[in-house]
C-alpha cells in the first residue's frame, strides 16, 4: 500500500496537464468543424465560378482568396494546438519521469510547460485573426447585396 500511496502525488501533479489537454481538445473540435466549412464552402464557390462572369466571377474569385487565407490560418491555429496537447502529453511523461526515476527535471517541466502554453496562446490569436477574417468576408458580402439593384419587374 506504501508504493500505492507515493504514487498519488505524482497523479494530483498530473491532473493540470489533463485538464489542460481536454481544453486543448474541445479547441481542436471547434478549430477542425471549422476547416470544414471553409472546405465545403469553397468547393461550393469553386463549382459557380467557371459559370460566372463580369463582376459576379470577380467576386467569386475574391472569396475563394479569402477562403483559402482562412483555410491556411485555421491550418496553422489546428497546428499549434495539436503542438500544445503533444508537450502537453510529453510534460505528463516528464512529471511521471522524474517522480518515479528521481530525476530532476525541473528545466525540462518548465520549458514543456511553458512552450505547451504558448503553442496554446499562438493556437488563439490565429484562430481569432480567422474570426476577423470571416467577419471581414461577412461585411464585404452584405455590402455587395446593399449594393445589387432588385431586378427589373415584368
Amino acid at each position: 500500500m506504501e508504493s500505492l500511496s507515493s504514487l498519488l502525488p505524482i497523479i494530483q501533479l498530473a491532473i493540470t496537464p489533463v485538464i489542460l489537454i481536454s481544453g486543448m481538445g474541445a479547441l481542436m473540435i471547434v478549430l477542425t468543424n471549422r476547416m470544414g466549412r471553409i472546405v465545403d464552402r469553397t468547393r461550393q464557390l469553386a463549382e459557380t465560378v467557371p459559370m460566372a462572369t463580369g463582376d459576379d466571377r470577380r467576386h467569386l474569385e475574391e472569396q475563394l482568396d479569402i477562403l483559402w487565407g482562412r483555410s491556411l490560418l485555421i491550418r496553422r491555429a489546428v497546428t499549434a494546438n495539436g503542438l500544445s496537447m503533444l508537450l502537453s502529453c510529453l510534460l505528463i511523461v516528464a512529471l511521471f519521469a522524474a517522480a518515479l526515476f528521481g530525476w530532476e527535471m525541473r528545466a525540462v517541466v518548465i520549458a514543456l510547460f511553458a512552450a505547451s502554453i504558448l503553442a496554446l496562446i499562438w493556437s488563439l490569436v490565429v484562430f481569432l485573426r480567422d474570426i476577423f477574417v470571416a467577419l471581414h468576408a461577412l461585411h464585404l458580402q452584405v455590402e455587395r447585396a446593399r449594393a445589387s439593384k432588385p431586378p427589373a419587374m415584368p
